[in-house]
């Protein structure tokens, strides 16, 4: 059976330290402690004096002054597992955490996960060929040597860095590694420890190396697994949750954060707020717990993104210059079916085609399954379908040989519809108005990964709300746009005003607008 011995980086709050040691021992795994030498001496000494009596707790021999950025994380990470090995021999596993992480699952579903898969979890990712490296160094991380810390010595950091680059001070990559990077969270079989320690004891070139490059914490591990373990024996990602904002800064759960984060595919979690003292309290007795189920939704990331979104909706990039000079031409006419509800518009556009002579083709901006002609490769992704999107319509005018087509658009796609009614064609928009039900939004929230099909129904619930106000936002987005020969078909109006609607839309007598709205069915969920 898995026994964990957790490698803990802490510099603050000491109670909370004892208190996350207690909780993850109890269960019968280990901790080795290293606190920052910068910290409060007295702090540390509490630290020790609280868990000196507890035989699986253990301290770095040495404590580090640590700064971010700095190899001195990296150091102390490895005197804490150094001292772990040495203390621990029946650990099966290293887990490393920091003082604003808490588990998320019992000590019981983490063995048998540990049990179940022999593999290190490690991000480990090309430095080079990834992009994990949103802005700043890439390169010069590793080929200039890095003496001092970019945060509280910038002036140093990067009069030193600009020095090296005026005289093309570079230095060499050990040939033998290729650097990967990644989340400095990982989990490491007790296996591979030992080989990363006897390789530093051969390989004092490679420490050398690490020990002046900007950011080591991301890289060093991460290139040590790769060089010395088997692709296949590496689960590429961190078994503890964290997300990121947009600037880069951790995301920090609190209190009602609690069953969105059991419900997700990781052990633990990161960071924790301070001030979360009731999720603190329930997660803490969490891991000693027995017999507890833990239905896996692993929504947390989209859910983050969309309720982030809200405060960001228009903001898109630029028309690309090759989609802003096409046009589909003045002498043809696009008749856009808008609505939420897709079942809904397909419908609608079934009978059109089947009315009329007029083609239809439904999301396929949206879907990529949408059935296509052949465009000559245009058409095989939604990437490069959004992308040329004039060119992909223009070509479907050319392919069904008529100067009238149909498409069906979300809601969402707002700057898609701007953008076909800017162009020389003569654009229609139908907006199709539904009514929403709690049942509709629930499968919604669950079909675009909000809620998983595991999430507890009274978590999803307080999401409707915030999902009905967004779909009547992007509604209210598409009126107030101003766009011309827009109407409107809505569930609620009765048979006669939607078909003068349908009538109106595409141009057609009564008798036809009546046979394709003919449809007792057309709004049922």
């Amino acid at each position: 059976m898995a026994k964990i011995a957790y490698i803990l980086l802490c510099h603050k709050d000491p109670e909370a330290i004892i208190a996350q040691a207690e909780q993850l021992t109890a269960a019968g795994d280990c901790m080795a402690i290293h606190f920052d030498a910068r910290a409060q001496d007295a702090d540390y000494e509490t630290i020790r004096r609280a868990l000196k009596d507890n035989p699986n707790v253990t301290f770095a021999a040495k404590r580090i002054k640590c700064g971010w950025g700095e190899w001195s994380l990296v150091q102390a990470t490895l005197n804490a597992l150094n001292a772990a090995v040495d203390a621990f021999p029946r650990a099966t596993h290293f887990y490393m955490l920091s003082g604003d992480c808490m588990a998320i699952k019992t000590a019981e579903y983490t063995h048998r996960f540990l049990d179940d898969r022999d593999m290190d979890f490690i991000e480990s990712h090309d430095f080079f060929a990834s992009n994990w490296i949103k802005t700043g160094m890439k390169e010069d991380r590793l080929i200039y040597r890095h003496y001092f810390n970019e945060r509280t010595q910038s002036k140093r950091f990067y009069a030193a860095f600009e020095l090296q680059k005026r005289f093309k001070l570079t230095r060499d990559i050990p040939e033998d590694l290729q650097i990967m990077i990644g989340s400095q969270w990982w989990c490491l079989r007790r296996r591979t420890v030992e080989m990363i320690q006897e390789f530093l004891r051969e390989r004092r070139d490679v420490i050398r190396f690490f020990s002046t490059t900007w950011i080591p914490d991301e890289t060093f591990f991460q290139t040590l697994v790769r060089h010395l373990v088997p692709k296949g024996e590496i689960e590429n990602r961190t078994p503890t949750f964290l997300m990121f904002s947009d600037y880069g800064m951790p995301v920090t759960f609190y209190n009602d954060h609690f069953d969105m984060l059991l419900g997700q595919n990781y052990l633990f979690a990161r960071k924790i707020s301070p001030e979360a003292h009731e999720l603190k309290e329930r997660l803490g007795a969490l891991y000693a717990s027995t017999g507890v189920d833990f239905p896996i939704s692993d929504e947390g990331r989209n859910l983050y993104a969309f309720l982030t979104g809200r405060g960001r909706v228009g903001r898109r990039f630029g028309q690309r210059f090759w989609e802003a000079g096409n046009t589909l031409g003045p002498e043809r006419e696009l008749f856009l079916v808008v609505c939420k509800k897709w079942h809904v518009a397909k419908r609608l556009v079934d009978q059109i085609a089947s009315e009329t002579d007029i083609p239809c083709v439904e999301y396929l901006f949206s879907e990529q399954d949408t059935p296509l002609p052949d465009l000559g490769g245009i058409e095989t992704t939604l990437n490069k379908r959004s992308r040329h999107r004039r060119a992909v319509v223009r070509m479907l005018f050319e392919h069904f040989g008529s100067n009238q087509l149909v498409l069906c658009l979300d809601p969402a796609n707002l700057d898609v519809i701007q953008d076909f009614c800017s162009d020389a064609a003569q654009t229609h928009v139908l907006e199709i108005e539904c009514d929403y039900s709690d049942d509709y939004l629930i499968g919604h929230a669950r079909r675009v990964g909000l809620a998983g099909q595991n999430s507890p129904d009274q978590t999803v619930s307080r999401l409707l709300p915030t999902i009905r106000n967004d779909l009547s936002y992007e509604s209210q987005q598409i009126r107030h746009a101003g766009l011309d020969g827009y109407l409107r078909l809505r569930e609620s109006a009765d048979r006669a005003e939607n078909e003068a609607a349908i009538a109106q839309f595409l141009g057609v007598g009564p008798d036809k607008a009546q046979s394709i709205m003919r449809l007792d069915y057309l709004f049922s969920d």
